[in-house]
């Protein structure tokens, strides 16, 4: 069985949504590792006493990495489906987690809000994900 006909036709935007959510995990990655040099905080300490910004540029990385399997779970989902759709709800949440890391990079927590729009991605492929599972079990 060819991969190419199981998967619909537009599966290859979601493909590029997972490259683009590549591209901000290795981003806010890169930025943590630069925060790391630029404020003497060794390996494998978490968080500095002394410095609420790394502390700030730190969270913006873990807490995407605590929800990115999940996200991918349900992006995968509403994509087997809905490939457009779910492609860009996933762009908008993969945008929205540059605007929270960048809002969080000011130093101010609250700023981390500038990407709570995300929440629309977030949300959004987790309900095609339940109207996939309906589907399956034929309730519509």
């Amino acid at each position: 069985m060819d991969i190419l006909t199981v998967l619909p036709s537009n599966f290859g935007y979601a493909i590029f949504t997972y490259l683009y959510s590549w591209i901000m995990l290795g981003y806010l990655a890169v930025k943590v590792g630069g925060a790391r040099k630029k404020f003497d905080v060794k390996y494998p300490t978490m968080y500095s006493d002394k410095h609420q910004v790394f502390n700030c540029i730190q969270r913006a990385h873990q807490n995407t990495l605590e929800v990115y399997a999940q996200w991918l779970v349900f992006q995968t989902i509403a994509a087997l489906v809905y490939p457009l759709s779910a492609s860009v709800l996933g762009a908008i949440w993969v945008t929205s987690r540059f605007s929270y890391a960048w809002g969080y990079y000011t130093g101010d927590p609250s700023k981390r809000m500038y990407g709570a729009y995300g929440y629309i991605g977030y949300f959004g492929v987790i309900f095609l994900s339940i109207s996939v599972a309906l589907q399956l079990l034929g309730v519509f």
